[in-house]
C-alpha cells in the first residue's frame, strides 16, 4: 500500500475512538456484574458504537462440514473468532489480524450427531446401504465426496436413514448451548446461540440462521427445528413463535443464499402454492428481520440482468442453479432472489396487503464450514478444509454434477456483519439486528452511518450522529408524512485501516408505481478525487492500481472518509419507497491473487485477480401513510 501514510492518522484517530468506547463498555459490563448478561432487560439509547461479527459459521458438529474433513470444535471456533491462533484441519496456523466482537456458531439442526454415528459405525447407519458406503467413504479420505452425496441425499429425500435422532439432537444441542455459554463475556465478546434450519426443497435453498437473544437457562432444553420432512418456513416460523410463548424468550432468523434458491427465496406465492396474504406477510416480517445478502457462495445484492444500468450489480455472481445443482438457473427465476429486487416485491406487496412480507435489513456472514470465521482475503481459509490451502486449490470443484461444475475459485472471501449498539452483549447485538440496525460487507472493515429524516440540513452533518436521531432515524428505520418536502439524508463512511480506501458512496433507491410496476435508480453522491458526472450520468470508474507482481495497491486514488449530505432529486410522496447506502472500496487484490503469489502459480485468465469490497447499508423505508 504505498501511498498509506497519508491517511494514516485519520483512521488511527478514529480507530481510537472506538476502541475507547469498547474499552468503556466493557467496563461498564463488569461493573454491573453482567457474568450471565441482561437477561430481560430491554437494549435502549442512541447506538453508539459498530460491533464486527459473523452470524453464520459451521464446527465438525455440522453434518457437510464434519464429512468435509472439519474436525475442529465449538471451543476452537470461538478461540478463533475471539483472534486466538489455532490449528486448522490440514494443519495449518491460522489466526485473525482483527479479532471479532461477536459469533453465531450456527450448526445445522438436521442431522445433529449423524456424522459421529457414521463415522463410528453403529449399527443402526450399518443397516442402511447409504450408511455402509459412507462409513467407508470417510475412512478412505473420501469425506468430501460422502458429503456432496448426502447433500443431495437430504435434498431429494432419498435417504436410506432418519437424520434426526431426537437423542443425538439433544446430546448435540446441550453442547452447542454450553458451548456458547463458557465463551459468552459480555462487554468484550458475544456467543450467540443458534443453529441453522437447512430446508432444502427439491435442491432449492431455503435456510435460515436462528439467533437467540436468550441464554441458557430458556434454550437448552427446547431443541432446534428440523426441516427433513417439513421444509416451509412457516413451519419454523410456527416453532419460533412457541418458543418465545413456552420460555419468554426472543428469537429472529436469518435467510441467506436466495441466488441458489432459483426462484423460491422471495416467491410471489407461499410453498403450498396460496397467494401472499397478509398474515403471512405479518409473519415473515416479523421472524425474519433480516438477510444475509454476502458470503462464500456468492453476492445477493443485485444482478446484471435485473440491475442493467448498475455497472456493479455483477459482483461475485453465483447464477448456475440451485444448492445442489440438480437443477439450472433460468432468468425468470432472478427477481426473485435478490436483495434489491425482492426489497422492491416488497413495496408492491405493501400497496397490495399493507403489510410489507420482504422488509429486511441487511448483514453478511461467512457460512465457512472449517470452523474459521474470517473474510478476509490476505487471510482466507476456504469454505471448506479441502480448499483451506495448497497451490492447487482453486481449481478443485466446488460442486460438480451433470449440469456443471463451480471450482474453489469462485468462492468468495465474503463477508462481514456490522452491528451498531451500545455495547457488546447478546441483548444490544440482537436489539439492533431485530431493529435493523446492521449493514453488510464483504469481507472489509469500513465503518458506515446512514440517516434518513425530512427535517436534516447541512450543517447537520457537524454533529451527524447526535442530529441523526434526534431528527430522524438511522439505517433500518422508517419515515413518513413528507409535508411538501423531499426526503435527506447523512452519511459518513470511513475506511478500513487494513483495507482499500473509499471510491463511491453511492445511494440506492427502488419504489412502486401507481400502477404496480417497480422502479430503482442508482445515485452516485459523494466519491474520491475531482471526477466528474459524465454526460451519460456515470462516473468514471477509480484507477485499479493493484501490482500483480506484488500485491501492492495505492491508495492514494481513494478517499480515507467520505461525508455527505444528499437530498433525493426525484422524491414523488405518494409512492412507497426505500433507499439503501453502498460503499466501494478502490480495487485491491482478491484471496486468488494472495494465492498466485504465494504459490508461485498462474492460474487461469478466467480467474479474477482483484475485486472491489463494498458494504451495504439496510434501508432506510418511505410510506406515503
Amino acid at each position: 500500500m504505498r501511498a498509506f501514510l497519508y491517511v494514516f492518522l485519520t483512521v488511527i484517530l478514529f480507530g481510537c475512538q472506538q476502541d475507547k468506547q469498547k474499552t468503556n463498555d466493557k467496563a461498564t459490563s463488569e461493573a454491573s456484574g453482567q457474568a450471565s448478561g441482561t437477561q430481560g432487560m430491554e437494549s435502549t439509547g442512541n447506538a453508539t458504537n459498530v460491533y464486527w461479527g459473523d452470524t453464520h459459521l459451521h464446527t465438525n458438529l455440522s453434518l457437510d462440514a464434519a464429512l468435509g474433513g472439519n474436525t475442529l470444535g465449538l471451543d476452537e471456533a470461538y478461540m478463533f473468532a475471539k483472534g486466538e491462533q489455532v490449528t486448522s484441519s490440514t494443519g495449518l496456523s491460522a489466526k485473525l489480524s482483527r479479532p471479532l466482537d461477536f459469533l453465531v456458531a450456527a450448526d445445522h439442526s438436521d442431522g445433529m450427531g449423524l456424522f459421529q454415528s457414521i463415522e463410528a459405525g453403529e449399527e443402526w447407519i450399518m443397516n442402511t446401504a447409504q450408511g455402509k458406503r459412507w462409513n467407508s467413504m470417510i475412512k478412505s479420505g473420501e469425506g468430501a465426496e460422502a458429503s456432496v452425496e448426502l447433500i443431495k441425499a437430504f435434498s431429494q429425500k432419498t435417504m436410506d436413514m432418519e437424520p434426526n435422532d431426537p437423542e443425538l439432537q439433544k446430546s448435540v444441542w446441550s453442547m452447542t448451548v454450553e458451548a456458547a455459554e463458557r465463551h459468552n463475556n459480555p462487554g468484550t465478546f458475544t456467543a450467540f446461540i443458534g443453529y441453522e434450519w437447512t430446508s432444502l426443497i427439491d435442491g432449492n435453498n431455503m435456510h435460515r440462521v436462528v439467533i437467540y437473544r436468550d441464554n441458557k437457562d430458556k434454550t437448552i432444553n427446547y431443541l432446534p427445528a428440523v426441516t427433513y420432512d417439513v421444509q416451509d418456513p412457516e413451519s419454523l416460523w410456527k416453532h419460533l413463535s412457541a418458543y418465545q410463548e413456552q420460555t419468554g424468550g426472543k428469537v429472529l432468523a436469518i435467510p441467506h443464499n436466495g441466488n441458489l434458491s432459483n426462484g423460491l427465496m422471495f416467491a410471489e406465492t407461499r410453498i403450498n402454492g396460496e397467494p401472499l396474504d397478509e398474515s403471512y406477510a405479518k409473519e415473515r416480517s416479523k421472524w425474519e428481520p433480516l438477510l444475509e445478502v454476502s458470503q462464500t457462495k456468492g453476492d445477493g445484492e443485485s444482478h446484471p440482468f435485473l440491475s442493467p444500468n448498475d455497472e456493479f450489480a455483477d459482483f461475485e455472481t453465483w447464477d448456475f442453479g440451485n444448492l445442489d445443482f440438480s437443477a439450472v438457473k433460468t432468468k425468470d427465476m432472478l427477481e426473485h432472489e435478490y436483495a434489491r429486487s425482492a426489497l422492491k416485491l416488497g413495496l408492491k406487496f405493501k400497496n397490495e396487503l399493507g403489510t410489507n412480507p420482504f422488509k429486511f435489513g441487511l448483514v453478511g456472514s461467512t457460512d465457512s464450514h472449517t470452523s474459521l470465521s474470517t473474510a478476509d482475503d490476505n487471510n482466507f481459509y476456504g469454505k471448506t478444509p479441502h480448499a483451506e490451502g495448497g497451490a492447487d486449490r482453486w481449481k478443485k470443484p466446488f460442486m460438480a454434477s451433470d449440469k456443471g461444475t463451480i471450482y474453489d475459485w469462485q468462492s468468495v472471501a465474503s463477508g462481514y456483519a456490522a452491528v451498531w449498539a451500545r455495547e457488546n452483549t447478546r441483548e444490544a447485538l440482537w436489539d439492533a439486528m431485530k431493529r435493523k440496525e446492521t449493514y453488510a460487507t464483504t469481507g472489509t472493515r469500513m465503518t458506515v452511518r446512514f440517516f434518513g429524516s425530512f427535517d436534516y440540513n447541512q450543517d447537520d452533518l457537524d454533529n451527524l450522529v447526535d442530529k441523526g436521531y434526534e431528527k430522524g432515524v438511522p439505517m433500518g428505520g422508517d419515515i413518513s408524512n413528507a409535508d411538501g418536502k423531499s426526503p435527506s439524508f447523512m452519511i459518513h463512511a470511513v475506511m478500513d485501516p487494513e483495507g482499500g480506501s473509499l471510491d463511491r458512496v453511492q445511494v440506492v433507491k427502488g419504489w412502486a408505481n401507481a400502477d404496480g410496476t417497480l422502479g430503482e435508480q442508482v445515485y452516485d453522491v459523494d466519491w474520491s478525487g475531482d471526477r466528474k458526472i459524465g454526460s451519460n450520468g456515470k462516473l468514471p470508474a477509480v484507477p485499479n492500481t493493484v501490482d500483480l507482481e506484488d500485491g501492492s495497491w495505492d491508495n492514494a486514488t481513494g478517499a480515507t472518509e467520505l461525508k455527505t449530505f444528499w437530498t433525493d432529486p426525484d422524491f414523488d410522496p405518494a409512492m412507497e419507497a426505500f433507499y439503501y447506502v453502498r460503499v466501494l472500496e478502490i480495487p485491491t487484490p482478491r484471496w486468488t491473487l494472495y494465492d498466485q503469489l504465494k504459490y508461485n502459480i498462474k492460474m487461469d485468465d478466467e480467474v479474477p485477480l482483484t475485486t472491489q469490497e463494498r458494504a451495504y447499508t439496510s434501508p432506510i423505508w418511505y410510506s406515503p401513510n
